[in-house]
């Protein structure tokens, strides 16, 4: 049995990392006896026309995908075009948004076959047996399907108790030499669920009002497994790390006693850490902390459940940054009952912990507490259209704010932060910037050509040519990479002759002969491909 496994497009601005969830689920597949494929568009450009050859190409007999609201859309797209294109296909898709609106996606959408509700992979390990056979289908737990014009939602499936007896990802599926070249912290988690009740969040409902643990040395396992590849950077993806102090200290002391030396990053949440905890990190290697702290507003923290308090924010704050790892903060904008008071609250607290922090607005997902009970709350939903729940922009109003109250908000503190920039490249302009001020420059044009690399195939279209043509100098064929590149981008030609011959150095990018033409392409990865 075949399985294609479509990675729906994401924003690149939004620093994705290599896919967990699809991750996961491919190496369940493969775990059950199936052969199994990946394509990623989030790292590369999505057309239907690409997914066509695709199917063709590997031929396959069930074809999934996953999505959060934000994405869902493209996802749809995914599933639709697939099966259009082949309608014997089984059809399949799993992920927070659908387990929290199955029915009415199934019959808004007849070209899935089969949704799996919250977590997948034992679902899959009983599914993949009798895929072939729909009348088999009504005692797998955890689905939602049609039968003869009607919708089945079999019986809920429980938790995993034991997530020790989950394959790892099946990481070795996915273009890493794209991942790498992006730059952003590979995600693996030590932990699923979460112990608080949000209003705004899903992870408790997704994956229990509690915290399940992996075994710190497995953790570590991970860990080593995707420093091979190459990545110097994890990011702890747990909705709660530091849930667990002894096991905080359990995972920090394998690290050291492995000698391991990278980078990592966690979230946490600032009414159950101390700086012991953090000193604890910080000594294997912990070099970040982000905080969801979300509002300035005494009782605005208490009616989103947040367990909360501005002074906790800033003890948590102090303790991080006093034991060395450098704290963020994230706020959101457009909670019940916000007003002119409250975003005065959070902005004035938000600028006294002088930390990096952020804004998202508020995204009422299908499954969260503020969506199922919003007659509750001083909250409108404007909008059911997914495509705008990205957090980027205002879809909610309050009694005494607008949609465009709030967006002016976020847009004073982005002017502030665009106008610090503007100087920073005028600096980089005129030379007069301190060294470290012009890597932060480089850097970010740098990540600007990257995205563009990936996600309009760059490479693809501009790496096919030939090297002597008749009549011309013969070229190194890096340097005329470099100049197709530069040419089709606008970018500076010094930075793309950097960029491209670091990642042709690093083994990211290689070439081939074609007939007349030398091809280049991304590796998938860069440690394995010859």
């Amino acid at each position: 049995m075949r399985v294609l496994i479509a990675a729906p497009p994401y924003p690149l601005e939004e620093s994705p990392a290599p896919p967990l969830g699809i991750s996961y689920a491919a190496a369940a597949f493969e775990a059950a006896g199936a052969e199994v494929k990946v394509i990623d568009y989030i790292v590369s450009r999505y057309t239907r026309e690409k997914l066509k050859k695709e199917l063709d190409t590997f031929s396959p007999d069930i074809v999934g995908t996953n999505s959060v609201t934000m994405n869902f859309p493209a996802a749809v797209d995914i599933i639709q075009t697939a099966k259009r294109h082949n309608p014997s296909l089984i059809t399949m898709m799993g992920g927070p948004h659908v387990s929290f609106d199955a029915v009415n996606t199934l019959q808004k959408y007849p070209e899935i076959d089969l949704l799996m509700i919250g977590e997948g992979e034992g679902t899959i390990m009983e599914l993949v047996p009798c895929i072939s056979d729909h009348r088999d289908w009504a005692g797998i737990k955890g689905i939602t399907f049609r039968r003869n014009g009607e919708f089945v939602v079999t019986e809920q499936r429980g938790l995993i108790d034991d997530l020790d007896s989950l394959p790892l990802p099946a990481r070795h599926l996915l273009p890493l030499s794209r991942y790498l070249a992006l730059g952003f912290p590979v995600s693996i988690i030590t932990s699923r669920g979460c112990p608080h009740s949000c209003i705004f969040c899903l992870g408790r409902r997704m994956l229990g009002n509690g915290s399940r643990y992996r075994k710190p040395s497995l953790v570590v396992d991970e860990i080593e497994q995707v420093l091979s590849y190459g990545f110097p950077w994890i990011n702890i993806t747990d909705d709660l790390f530091t849930s667990s102090k002894p096991r905080v200290r359990e995972i920090c002391e394998e690290i050291r006693r492995r000698r391991l030396n990278f980078s990592w990053s966690a979230f946490s949440r600032c009414n159950n850490v101390d700086r012991e905890t953090f000193e604890l990190m910080h000594s294997a290697g912990c070099n970040s902390v982000s905080f969801g702290i979300e509002s300035g507003n005494p009782e605005m923290l208490k009616r989103i459940r947040k367990g909360i308090t501005p002074d906790l924010a800033r003890k948590a704050i102090s303790a991080c940054r006093e034991a060395g790892i450098t704290p963020h903060a994230s706020f959101m904008v457009g909670l019940p009952g916000e007003s002119p008071e409250t975003l005065r609250n959070t902005a004035e607290l938000a600028k006294s912990l002088d930390i990096l922090h952020g804004y998202h607005f508020l995204a009422p997902f299908p499954g969260t507490t503020v969506r199922e009970e919003i007659d509750k709350y001083d909250l409108e939903i404007l909008t059911d259209d997914w495509a705008q729940y990205d957090a980027n922009r205002a879809i909610v109003r309050t009694s005494k704010l607008f949609p465009e109250d709030l967006e002016r908000f976020v847009a004073e503190y982005e002017n502030e932060m665009n106008e610090a920039w503007e100087d920073l490249v005028q600096g980089y302009r005129e030379k007069t910037n301190l060294p470290e001020d012009d890597l932060k420059v480089e850097a970010h044009f740098r990540l600007q050509l990257v995205y563009r690399l990936l996600s309009e195939d760059i490479i693809e279209t501009c790496g096919s040519f030939q090297v002597n043509n008749p009549g011309s100098n013969p070229g190194d064929p890096v340097d005329i990479l470099c100049r197709k590149i530069a040419e089709a981008t606008g970018f500076d030609t010094t930075l793309v002759n950097k960029t491209i011959k670091r990642f042709v150095d690093s083994g990211y990018l290689k070439s081939r002969s074609a007939e007349e033409n030398i091809v280049w392409y991304w590796t998938h990865n860069h440690q394995v491909d010859s």
